[in-house]
């Protein structure tokens, strides 16, 4: 038994996934003018672009003007983008472009075609070229999800619990009672007669045990690995007696001991298998979002929250580390003026941008009263990524749906651990 080897994913290349597919997803061609091209790991780039010129050529029978005006020039595009890479990705490169309407809306024909190249965060292979009314993210989103699943089985001799922990939180998945009879025999009945019976109804419970957890972690979820824990030696015994299916049995990481089998039971064996789990997103998000609650709670000065004061910490090179939840929903607008460079910079929720950036590109610059202003908007994880780079910052996006998310969502979504206190 020992640590499971999971593959640790950048929780800020997932988000910015994540918000691109989201994004990719509400958009809808006026025609059959949206390009998708999967590129696999490893496949040669100028044969795709040979594909690309084909279509191209194809295009031209397309008897909408517009919209094979659309589709001729979202594949030039591509192929220009795709001329700009030496080699594909190591994981393999996905490529969308379209004529899209300009931010805010507008009418037929003021499309821009905009084009948008994400690295898959899994080795891709399948190759895939499609012209649609809309862009195929489907593959992309299921690379996505979480597939390092731990199965938990608690158990002794009055009852059993089966659980799984995926993604940002544990779910029992079922609770059985064992039907076997305490240690103490009912008068009139031998002693032997009655171990007997005890033994076969164990046996009996075991084998029950054992195909329902075959059930869940082999035939409905594909676990990783399996925890098995409970009070006394019965988790033992049944390993040792061999009931469990030897799949399985090779993929246990631990047995815990804990107070409660059952439901209980699978909440304290994932409290208790942190260093068995010390790879697992869930886990890892434990420990940073209660680091933090510590350090604020210690006032030890190392801990804050409230985004403007991380902001300027940041600026600072003061921050180690900072948490950020997957749902703030915000961007940074920033509008500068073309005359005197002065800017002017708000965080603001994603349904208040467009119109607050109207009303400042429509007023004088505070500063040379100029009416020539340029605006930029851009999500706060992006903006805090590239102002944290250079110091060596490091990021972590919670899942907000995750308990500990839910704890980092009362500090206002975000919180940072700093290198030093700032205030010594």
């Amino acid at each position: 038994m020992g640590k499971i080897n999971i593959e640790k994913q950048d929780s800020v290349k997932i988000y910015k996934i994540k918000k691109t597919l989201d994004e990719l997803s509400r958009i809808s061609g006026r025609g059959t003018e949206l390009i998708t091209v999967y590129i696999p790991k490893g496949k040669q780039l100028h044969l795709v672009i040979n594909q690309l010129r084909e279509e191209a050529g194809t295009a031209d029978n397309i008897k909408s003007a517009m919209t094979r005006t659309h589709v001729v020039d979202a594949l030039s595009r591509v192929q220009q983008r795709l001329k700009l890479y030496k080699d594909t990705p190591p994981r393999g490169l996905v490529v969308f472009c379209g004529a899209v309407p300009p931010e805010g809306g507008g009418p037929l024909g003021s499309e821009i075609i905009k084009v948008w190249e994400l690295e898959p965060p899994k080795d891709l292979a399948t190759s895939l070229y499609r012209c649609d009314d809309h862009f195929h993210v489907d593959i992309l989103k299921d690379m996505l999800k979480d597939d390092n699943l731990i199965g938990f089985l608690a158990i002794d001799t009055k009852d059993a619990g089966w659980g799984l922990l995926h993604g940002d939180k544990i779910e029992v998945l079922r609770e059985t009672s064992s039907g076997v009879a305490g240690k103490h025999r009912q008068g009139g009945q031998s002693a032997r007669r009655f171990e007997r019976l005890r033994e076969m109804e164990l046996s009996y419970y075991y084998n029950r045990v054992a195909e329902v957890t075959k059930e869940f972690f082999i035939d409905i979820y594909p676990i990783k690995g399996l925890i098995v824990s409970g009070p006394g030696p019965t988790k033992e015994d049944f390993l040792k007696a061999n009931y469990l299916e030897y799949r399985l049995a090779n993929m246990v990481l631990a047995t815990l001991d804990t107070s409660y089998s059952g439901s209980e039971g699978i909440r304290e064996a994932f409290i208790k298998a942190q260093d068995v789990l010390s790879d697992f997103r869930l886990s890892e998000e434990k420990k940073l979002v209660e680091k933090l609650f510590r350090e604020i709670n210690n006032r030890s000065g190392l801990g804050v929250y409230g985004l403007k004061d991380i902001m300027g910490f940041l600026k600072n090179n003061v921050v180690d580390t900072i948490l950020i939840t997957d749902d703030t929903n915000l961007h940074r607008l920033e509008v500068t003026c073309r005359r005197c460079k002065n800017i002017q910079e708000e965080i603001l929720e994603h349904n208040k941008v467009i119109t607050r950036k109207t009303e400042l590109l429509n007023q004088p610059c505070p500063s040379c009263k100029s009416m020539d202003s340029e605006a930029t908007v851009q999500d706060i994880v992006d903006y805090l990524s590239t102002i944290a780079i250079p110091f060596g910052t490091k990021i972590e996006v919670i899942s907000g749906l995750s308990e500990y998310g839910v704890m980092l969502s009362s500090l206002g979504k975000s919180g940072a651990m700093l290198r030093y206190n700032p205030n010594l």
